[in-house]
């Protein structure tokens, strides 16, 4: 007889070509939300990330509008039509010299390139589902819009709604949100709570000089590591690769 395996979910906002932590979490768990019905913050990581230059990090940013306070993530829209064009550009240069960057150059110009969306949710979703794909994170990727989650609840009420609107029975949180989730209120719902360790990644080869950047956008892993670089992501066994 077989035993039920428990689904883990996994939800957190939409970041621009985030670093290899965020897609450690992904490849965690069964179910990965993105939730974007929320605030658009300013000079966070839903718009803007980091890579490794010659001349030292790096700020890759989507110029975008911020028109009201509360204004969510999911209705922010960008202003200059040719940033994905310039990003390219840099990703390019930057990397150019890179072990791999040959391996993925004509897929990651071709989505740079052919951008329609003006939202900020769709541009990275686009580009999350696609490096998940060139990992091989294989985790079913949602929006919390696909829930029609109600309005009228508190932080961690939204979140444990989530998770058994999708069938889930643990959630995998980011160690950042020890700071405000009640946990007795995943308890009482029959959730098992679990957290992220993004603490001990191995180096890879990484172009420029020292020191190693462990914090910039995955495709920095990407372009240097190639088909090796799910050997670098250490939260699901599953995902490793002989170096």
């Amino acid at each position: 007889m077989s035993v039920a395996v428990a689904k883990k979910v996994a939800i957190l906002q939409s970041n621009y070509i985030p670093w290899k932590g965020y897609f450690d979490i992904i490849g965690s768990v069964d179910e990965f939300i993105f939730y974007d019905e929320v605030q658009y913050t300013k000079n966070d990581w839903r718009n803007r990330n980091k890579i490794k230059t010659a001349q030292g990090l790096a700020w890759l940013t989507i110029p975008v509008r911020q028109e009201r306070l509360h204004q969510r993530i999911n209705e922010t829209v960008v202003f200059d039509r040719n940033w994905a064009v310039k990003h390219w550009r840099t990703l390019a240069q930057t990397y150019a010299k890179a072990a791999s960057f040959a391996t993925y150059k004509e897929q990651f110009e071709a989505l740079y390139t052919t951008l329609s969306t003006s939202y900020l949710s769709e541009i990275n979703f686009a580009l999350i589902q696609m490096i998940c794909r060139l990992l091989g994170v294989q985790t079913k990727l949602s929006c919390s819009t696909d829930y029609c989650l109600p309005a009228d609840l508190d932080k961690t009420e939204r979140l444990v709604w989530l998770v058994q609107a999708a069938g889930g029975q643990e959630y995998l949180s980011g160690p950042a949100a020890r700071n405000y989730l009640d946990e007795p209120q995943f308890t009482a719902a029959g959730i098992a709570l679990s957290w992220m360790d993004y603490t001990g990644y191995p180096e890879y080869r990484q172009l420029h000089s020292p020191p190693f950047a462990h914090g910039v956008s995955v495709v920095d892993l990407l372009f240097n590591e190639g088909s090796h670089a799910p050997a670098f992501l250490k939260a699901n066994p599953n995902l490793r690769k002989d170096a």
